[in-house]
């Protein structure tokens, strides 16, 4: 088996529901996340065990498709995203942590190819650390675009207030 794995992570000023429900809405992806272009719905609605959708994103210059589907969601503690390409699986847990009113949140991504062919255990030998590195990247950029989301105080409502008082 050869394979890889990553970790970004990222303090979001924000109550882990708040952040939940950004990573958590597949239909506003789109707006969150610049790099996702386009999200279709295969199977369900919503976001729970089953739900898949097919993810166009633009990574390293080129536009990308795969299909993904929810494996585990935990509301508001843990969520695992899967997908298949190629001959490699590719895994990313979400995992949400309350931290005095804001949220820790750690995505660990991991690819494996349980059964390489020769070409493709050269590609991991030759390409594999910078790959991860750049998905690392671009990891971290996801987590900064969810944190401006769920960090977002809508301008003409302004933020929740108690005028009770």
């Amino acid at each position: 088996m050869v394979g890889h794995s990553v970790r970004a992570e990222r303090e979001i000023a924000a109550a882990v529901e708040r952040v939940w429900e950004v990573i958590t809405d597949l239909d506003f992806a789109t707006e969150v996340i610049p790099s996702i272009l386009r999200i279709e719905r295969l199977e369900g609605e919503g976001y729970e065990v089953g739900v898949r959708w097919r993810e166009t994103r633009k990574m390293w210059g080129r536009e990308e498709t795969e299909e993904m589907w929810v494996e585990a969601a935990d509301a508001p503690v843990s969520t695992t995203i899967r997908a298949e390409s190629r001959g490699t699986e590719y895994v990313t847990v979400y995992t949400l942590e309350p931290r005095d009113g804001a949220t820790l949140i750690v995505c660990d991504f991991s690819a494996e190819t349980p059964s390489p062919g020769p070409a493709q255990r050269l590609g991991w030998v030759l390409f594999g650390k910078a790959g991860m590195k750049a998905t690392q990247k671009g990891l971290e950029q996801d987590l900064e675009h969810i944190a401006r989301a769920a960090e977002h105080v809508d301008e003409e409502t302004g933020p929740d207030t108690d005028d009770a008082g």
